[in-house]
């Protein structure tokens, strides 16, 4: 019996979990399932309890759930030995200043370097940091949302790009890769809600590589479904992909939209459950 949280694909029994916990009905429908398929958006309790109780669940959100936000991934890409830029990590700003002092100037790159809080998507909370005044109204950002219980966040050293990254979806067996580029060389972060545009047809090479290395990462973590960030140094001598960050919940433009996104997932949740 093939069981389905996901409101858009049909199995043998369909169940209905989103706005609230699962309950003891859940349960019991897990345990009775060979094969249990969860919306993109599920919360960590009802794949726990998914994971805990059934053999073959999609999608799999092992590393999701084990490396959580921005820093979480920025371990998970240590533990696997992919590229990422170079990158310290601190839990509060009272970590920081610990390590580097309380507004000294000191900073762990130099300067323009990118600030990322530990959640957050679509650019929203990355800045580049450009002046020590910046990163003065950036830190006592965070420490407001520290005092109401968010808190972490990353510096990472700025890669020149010409102002686009990779975008590699990966829908279990398929990957489809495009840019964004950001046209306003004002602008600094390459998101389509920020602006930029899509291109599915430059630098084919190097699109190439960066599939390669998200198919070889997906092979080690799992992961059956997710949008990677890639980005490539325009002034590095050996032009390699950098992993970003991992997306689990990710935009469906560059897709063809939510209905070209459902006629790629749907066929390979199925292509999966036969696999089985």
């Amino acid at each position: 019996m093939i069981l389905s949280f996901h409101p858009c694909f049909v199995a043998d029994k369909n169940i209905i979990c989103a706005g609230r916990s699962p309950d003891a009905d859940d349960l019991a429908a897990i345990k009775a399932a060979d094969a249990v398929i969860l919306p993109q958006g599920c919360y960590k309790s009802l794949y726990e309890m998914a994971r805990g109780n059934c053999a073959n669940v999609f999608p799999d959100y092992d590393a999701k759930f084990n490396y959580p936000g921005k820093i979480g991934q920025i371990k998970l890409f240590q533990k696997k030995a992919v590229a990422y830029p170079k990158t310290e990590t601190f839990s509060s700003t009272e970590t920081y200043f610990y390590h580097y002092g309380e507004f000294s100037g000191q900073f762990p790159f130099d300067l323009p370097f990118v600030f990322k809080f530990d959640w957050g998507g679509e650019g929203e909370t990355v800045y580049l940091i450009k002046s020590l005044e910046e990163f003065q109204s950036v830190l006592r950002k965070a420490a407001i949302y520290e005092s109401t219980g968010q808190a972490g966040f990353l510096l990472q050293k700025y890669i020149p790009s010409q102002n686009r990254t990779l975008r590699v979806v990966v829908i279990d067996r398929k990957l489809i890769s495009y840019w964004r580029v950001q046209k306003s060389a004002e602008a600094f972060c390459s998101n389509l809600s920020k602006g930029a545009v899509i291109d599915f047809d430059s630098d084919p090479d190097l699109q190439e590589a960066a599939v390669t290395s998200v198919r070889e990462f997906c092979g080690k973590t799992g992961i059956n479904l997710a949008g990677f960030d890639i980005i490539f140094s325009s002034e590095a001598k050996i032009i390699k992909p950098l992993f970003l960050e991992i997306n689990y919940f990710f935009g469906r433009k560059g897709l063809g939209g939510s209905e070209k996104y459902y006629e790629l997932l749907i066929p390979e949740i199925r292509a999966w459950i036969k696999s089985l």
